[in-house]
């Protein structure tokens, strides 16, 4: 298991390196010069000369990607160019958001997704089972940012059930801990703006979580219908075990494989996808700041967080084949 792990962890390198070089070279090659976006159109060549020298724009692009790659191996991911603060402090104060809505959007996910692709699956080619699948191809099929308007219009003009935007409404003050307000909030005993925070999430997090909902019902459902076919299924029929303990024990844990590997697959997807989210509910995490350096050239912004998060996704994919091995013994990793 060690070795794998090694094994793995080495393979993710030149996957790392060959993230950053593509980000690198795409950054640069969009329009826009970062030092005239900061100063304006109508700044004289000289100040832009002299800022492009100060932030090490003038340098060729192989010394600026040496520069970059050789800090960021060190931790050290430089300094925004909009605000001059350091990449990873305002990487870290955005993240808690960005991870407390693709954590919620990932359980809303898998709860629903679980649920509804099991019950179609037992209950195949019945009115639930159309109406679900029907529903899970629809939630693939609708654009993130369209759903957010959507869920926006009815449920917080329309109804006034839900807020907006933000994270947390203006009279709560919380003390930020951990940078999750749901932990914070009950770090302080802070019942109202626990529920306060919950309210806030509840939209967004349907937004972000609907396509990975609809492909792991599917998935389910189809990983479902292969098992009950087998015939150990049959042989705990027959052992009279009970409809529930087949389906639940025997049927769900063998057909997990798959639906694991698009859970890990979906929870990269759900920070891509946080992006169109958080601009759509104005949620202050990483997909809105990203934005705005995209909208300001900040290269320094864009590189790292990019490199974190295919770092991240990484991760996660490892996570995922170890966990192959704790659900089925049968798979040993080497």
């Amino acid at each position: 298991m060690i070795s794998y792990i090694i094994k793995r962890l080495l393979w993710a390198i030149p996957a790392l390196l060959g993230v950053s070089i593509l980000v690198f070279s795409m950054v640069h090659m969009v329009p826009g010069d970062p030092a005239l976006v900061m100063l304006g159109e109508h700044a004289n060549k000289e100040s832009v000369d002299t800022l492009r020298e100060q932030m090490g724009l003038n340098k060729p692009l192989w010394e600026q990607y040496y520069l970059f790659i050789s800090n960021a191996i060190q931790g050290d991911f430089g300094l925004s160019l909009a605000s001059g603060e350091p990449v990873i402090d305002e990487f870290m104060e955005r993240f808690p958001a960005t991870v407390e809505l693709a954590l919620f959007a990932m359980i809303f996910s898998i709860i629903i997704g679980l649920f509804a692709g099991i019950i179609s699956a037992v209950k195949r080619y019945s009115i639930f089972d159309y109406t679900a699948m029907s529903t899970a191809l629809a939630g693939v099929s609708m654009p993130v940012f369209w759903l957010g308007l959507m869920l926006i219009y009815f449920f917080s003009v329309e109804l006034a059930w839900l807020p907006v935007s933000g994270r947390l409404g203006y009279e709560f003050d919380i003390d930020e801990v951990t940078g999750l307000f749901l932990i914070d909030s009950l770090l302080m005993n802070d019942t109202q703006a626990f529920w306060d925070a919950v309210k806030h999430l509840i939209l967004p997090s349907i937004a972000l979580g609907t396509i990975p909902m609809a492909i792991i019902a599917r998935m389910t459902r189809a990983s479902m219908i292969e098992v009950m076919k087998e015939e150990y299924i049959r042989t705990a029929h027959a052992k009279g075990c009970t409809k529930m303990q087949v389906i639940m024990i025997h049927a769900l844990k063998n057909a997990l494989l798959p639906i694991l590997t698009v859970i890990g697959l979906m929870l990269g997807t759900l920070f891509a996808g946080a992006v169109l989210t958080e601009m759509t509910f104005s949620w202050p995490g990483i997909g809105k700041w990203l934005i705005n350096a995209v909208n300001q050239r900040d290269f320094p912004i864009i590189q790292s967080t990019t490199l974190i998060i295919a770092s991240m996704f990484v991760l996660v994919n490892l996570i995922v084949d170890l966990l192959y091995a704790l659900v089925n013994p049968r798979i040993r990793l080497s």
